[in-house]
C-alpha cells in the first residue's frame, strides 16, 4: 500500500452521524461533517466520507489513509459492537486508525478501560486498582476484606450504575443488583433445565452483566473533567452529589481558571502517552495527588468544550500554559487535534 499523509477518510454510522456534539443541530446528530471535510480541505487533505458497513477497501488499499471513525451508545451496545468488529478487521488489516481499537474498545465499556489502565503500566494513572468480574458467581468467590468499594456496571454514564460499598454485605447486595441480566424466557428455560436434570446441571448465571469493583480514593469533595485536544485543554469543576462520593451528573458545574498546581501537565501527560489526538479524563484532586478516575479516547460528551468561556493553551516551546478567554468551535478543535497528531 502507498502512504499518503494527506488523505483522511472519515467513517459515519448508518444514521449518517459522527461522533458527539451537545449542540447538534440533530438531536444527538454529532458533529457537522460537511463542516468537519472543509476543514481538513483548507489544510491541504483530501477527506473521503463512508459509512461503516459500506467501506470502499479498494479506495483504502490505494490511498492508505489515516481512518477516523465514530462510535456508538446505544441501548445494550447493540451498533457499537458492530462497530467494534469493522475497527478491528481494519486494524488486523493494517490500515492507520485515529484512534486505535483498544480505545475504541474501552469507550463505554470500563471493563476494558480498566484492563487498559492496568497493561498500560503508567504509573500516573494507578492510584485506582480494579477487578473485573463477568458474572456476579465470580464475585461469590473472591476473598475480599478491603473496604470502601465502588462498584461499577460496565456500561453507564453521569453516575449510573455507580454504587459504594462499605462492607462484604453491601457488596454482595450491590453487585448482585446491577450484574443482573434479566430475560424471562431463558431464565425459565434454566430453571427448568435444573429441576429435570438436578445435580448433574449448573444453571447459567442470572446475574452476567459485566462489571468492575474499585477502590474508594476518600477525601474527594469534587472532581474535574479535563478535555484535551491537542495543545488545548476545557475543565468543568464538578461538586459531588449532596450525601454522595460521586460528582458525574451531579449538576454542581463549574467553569473554573484557578486549578490545582500541575493538573494540567498531569493531564497532558496521560493524552501524551497514550498518544491520542484527543482525551476525557475524570480527574481527583486529593489535596496532593491526583487521581484518573475514568478516561475516554472518543465519542465522549463535549459540553465541557462548547459552553466553556475560556481553555488552557499548552506553549511547547516555553512549556507553560496561557489561558485564553474565548469559546471554541467543536469541530475545529477537533480537526486541529488530528492534523496535529498527524503532523507532530
Amino acid at each position: 500500500m502507498t502512504n499518503s499523509h494527506k488523505n483522511i477518510v472519515l467513517l459515519a454510522d448508518y444514521k449518517g452521524f459522527f461522533g458527539s456534539k451537545q449542540k447538534s443541530v440533530i438531536y444527538r446528530g454529532g458533529m457537522d461533517i460537511p463542516k468537519i471535510n472543509q476543514l481538513f480541505l483548507e489544510k491541504g487533505y483530501e477527506v473521503k466520507t463512508m459509512e461503516i458497513s459500506s467501506i470502499d477497501y479498494a479506495y483504502l488499499q490505494q490511498k492508505n489513509p489515516y481512518i477516523i471513525y465514530t462510535s456508538s451508545e446505544d441501548k445494550h451496545n447493540f451498533y457499537k459492537s458492530y462497530i467494534e468488529d469493522i475497527v478491528f478487521d481494519l486494524e488486523q488489516r493494517g490500515f492507520q486508525l485515529i484512534p486505535n481499537y483498544a480505545c475504541l474498545k474501552a469507550h463505554n465499556n470500563k471493563v476494558a478501560m480498566e484492563l487498559l489502565r492496568s497493561r498500560s503500566g503508567f504509573d500516573k494513572i494507578q492510584s485506582i486498582q480494579s477487578n473485573t468480574y463477568g458474572c456476579y458467581e465470580e464475585l461469590l468467590k473472591e476473598h475480599i476484606d478491603k473496604f470502601p468499594l465502588v462498584v461499577k456496571t460496565a456500561s453507564g454514564a453521569m453516575s449510573r450504575g455507580v454504587a459504594k460499598a462499605e462492607n462484604k454485605k453491601e457488596l454482595l447486595k450491590v453487585a448482585k443488583a446491577l450484574s443482573i441480566s434479566f430475560d424471562m424466557k431463558h431464565d425459565i428455560k434454566e430453571i427448568l433445565r435444573k429441576v429435570k436434570y438436578r445435580h448433574a446441571y449448573r444453571k447459567e448465571s442470572f446475574n452476567r452483566s459485566k462489571f468492575i469493583t474499585q477502590n474508594l480514593i476518600t477525601g474527594l469533595a469534587n472532581d474535574y473533567k479535563v478535555l484535551v485536544y491537542g495543545n488545548k485543554a476545557y475543565v468543568l469543576y464538578r461538586g459531588n452529589r449532596k450525601n454522595d462520593f460521586r460528582a458525574s451528573g451531579s449538576g454542581k458545574f463549574n467553569f473554573v481558571e484557578d486549578l490545582p498546581q500541575g493538573m494540567l501537565d498531569y493531564a497532558y501527560s496521560i493524552k501524551d502517552f497514550f498518544n491520542v489526538p484527543h482525551i476525557s479524563l475524570d480527574i481527583g484532586f486529593d489535596g496532593t495527588n491526583f487521581h484518573v478516575i475514568e478516561f475516554q479516547f472518543l465519542y465522549f460528551g463535549t459540553t465541557t468544550l462548547e459552553k466553556a468561556s475560556h481553555y488552557f493553551l499548552w506553549d511547547k516551546h516555553k512549556k507553560s500554559w496561557s489561558l485564553i478567554k474565548k469559546t471554541s468551535d467543536l469541530e475545529e478543535v477537533y480537526v486541529h487535534s488530528i492534523i496535529d497528531y498527524i503532523e507532530q
